[in-house]
């Protein structure tokens, strides 16, 4: 093959690499969040609060670094984070990994709003107000006795079953109903 040919071959090649590269680390759409952490001290709280244990299935939606996944399953639960940016997900693996927690838990690049976690018995969040009310009626459509907490953020008119307070920030607990009221669908 002639020189230039060669180098036409070598870089497309570099080039589809380099798109392919851009590719997996963009997001499935653009986030609704900017990712912000929540402190170990509340996580712990949070999944205090929701008394999680062996037996429970967890789900952290918008997940971010991971640490609320690793947390539960420290705890003994199965664990499942899912988020929107491939980034975070690459990120959680790698904390995860580091706690030598990798085979202990999922971490899953989705948009929650999509998401199937109808097997969960707690589902953690720190997510916006108003993305919270668009989850609401998901939520509510989970198992009765399924304990949902949020950091920081209320469902509106779903009155919390429990809140807490813990250095300036607030832990919303609310226990899935079996009939949830029409005015919470």
């Amino acid at each position: 093959m002639q020189a230039w040919k060669k180098n036409v071959v070598l870089l497309l090649a570099v080039a589809l690499t380099a798109t392919l590269a851009i590719a997996q680390n963009k997001p499935l759409r653009e986030p609704d969040v900017v990712f912000v952490p929540t402190p170990q001290e509340v996580v712990d709280q949070m999944l205090k609060l929701a008394n999680v244990g062996k037996g429970d299935v967890v789900y952290d939606l918008g997940c971010g670094d991971g640490r609320t996944v690793i947390s539960a399953a420290k705890l003994g639960a199965r664990a499942i984070g899912i988020d929107i940016n491939p980034v975070r997900i690459k990120e959680s693996e790698e904390n995860a990994a580091r706690q030598g927690m990798t085979g202990k838990v999922t971490f899953r690049n989705e948009d929650l709003f999509e998401a199937d976690f109808s097997d969960a018995t707690v589902v953690t969040l720190y997510l916006l107000p108003s993305l919270n009310l668009k989850l609401m009626p998901k939520l509510l459509k989970l198992k009765p006795g399924t304990r949902i907490v949020s950091h920081d953020f209320d469902m509106g008119d779903w009155k919390p079953d429990k809140t807490v307070e813990l250095d300036g920030h607030t832990i919303y607990l609310w226990t899935v109903p079996a009939h949830p009221p029409a005015s919470a669908k």
